[in-house]
């Protein structure tokens, strides 16, 4: 039986590695035609609604980077785990427990109102989010757990420690037995950019911040040089005098503490209180965005905003034409299938290779009989 191999390429081609993500776009959105055809939709109104619609309005733009914010937090420092070839995949429960975290000084002392309550908040969550992934971690680094399952099942215990909280201790009594925390009050609530013309917060710029200096520890620093080589050789690490734990344990800080930053921004900016639902799956679609930035910090800032873009669509899309959220979810898998597969093409040829023929079975070996004579 024929078979398909996948041989290394002795040289990538640069144009199609810069040009890649671009392919891959573009193949979701023919992909997405046919969806909305299959669907019964008008493909190009699904596909302007989805992608264009967004875009003409001022106040949608101000969504977007709502939307774009967590999405480049949690893909900067999911970048540094996937360059040390860590694979943190419970970035959501790490946002969760940032949440957790930094609501905690608005809920316990709310009689504490002044410029210093925000930042508190930020390095609480920050914090919290380090902590809830320095567990898989350390089960990496000290018994070499694997961190995929570890940090994925931590996902839905950080969950249920968020629905317990807003429906037990930290429930608001005045709010009528929903599940919900109190609402916070004004020092704790990042700022909005521009209060006149949208709800868009400082939340944006700080995930900006946060690309350009893990750009810079990456590209300009020894850490970033040690997270760069443990991930391609970890032998070649060992002989440069770096050590796999170590870097095992910074990405995976690094990581959790942007994915923890993100959730206190999201809660104490897009949304004010702690609730059940604090993210539409933030965590699991930065994955998607990290890889569509080729793990670079710049890269993941633009990224962000393309990912952002398919929640906003999707919303437009549900509103307009009546398809369900499911869509949403399809257009990123798509996206994120498609960019694996130009980046594996590139990297890759593909080689039918035929079966050798089958050897003649061997002829029995004649046995000479001496006959006598009589």
């Amino acid at each position: 039986m024929m078979r398909l191999e996948l041989v290394k390429r002795p040289q990538q081609s640069a144009l199609f590695s810069a040009l890649s993500p671009f392919i891959a776009f573009g193949l979701m959105v023919v992909a997405g035609g046919v969806i909305f055809l299959i669907l019964g939709k008008d493909p190009v109104n699904g596909l302007y609604a989805y992608f264009i619609e967004p875009l003409t309005e001022v106040w949608s733009l101000h969504e977007l980077a709502i939307k774009a914010a967590p999405l480049i937090l949690i893909a900067v420092g999911l970048s540094v785990c996937f360059l040390s070839s860590n694979w943190n995949i419970g970035a959501e429960g790490q946002f969760t427990i940032g949440a957790i975290a930094g609501s905690a000084i608005p809920l316990y002392f709310p009689q504490f109102q002044n410029g210093a309550v925000l930042p508190m908040m930020l390095i609480c969550g920050a914090i919290g989010g380090a902590a809830w992934a320095a567990i898989p971690a350390i089960l990496k680094a000290r018994f070499n757990t694997n961190e995929i399952l570890t940090s994925l099942m931590l996902v839905y215990v950080a969950q249920l420690i968020l629905d317990w909280l807003v429906r037990g201790p930290w429930r608001d009594p005045a709010a009528m037995s929903f599940p919900q925390a109190p609402a916070f009050h004004s020092w704790a609530i990042v700022p909005e950019l521009m209060p006149m013309s949208g709800r868009a917060n400082w939340g944006i710029v700080l995930a900006i911040v946060a690309a350009v200096a893990v750009w810079f520890m990456l590209s300009r620093t020894l850490k970033g040089f040690e997270v760069k080589v443990i991930g391609q050789s970890p032998r070649a690490g060992r002989f440069g005098g770096f050590s796999t734990a170590r870097t095992i344990v910074f990405a995976f800080l690094v990581s959790g503490a942007l994915a923890g930053l993100a959730g206190i921004v999201e809660v104490s900016g897009a949304i004010g209180r702690l609730q059940p639902q604090i993210s539409p799956g933030y965590g699991f679609a930065a994955i998607i965005v990290a890889f569509l930035g080729r793990l670079n910090p710049l890269g993941i800032v633009a990224a962000g905003f393309v990912l952002a873009l398919s929640y906003l669509g999707g919303e437009a899309a549900q509103i307009g034409i009546g398809v369900t959220d499911k869509t949403v979810r399809a257009f990123q898998g798509m996206l994120l299938f498609f960019v694996l597969a130009c980046d594996t093409l590139i990297h890759y040829r593909v080689r039918l290779v035929r079966p050798a023929p089958a050897a003649p079975p061997a002829a029995a070996p004649v046995t000479e009989t001496a006959h006598g004579h009589g």
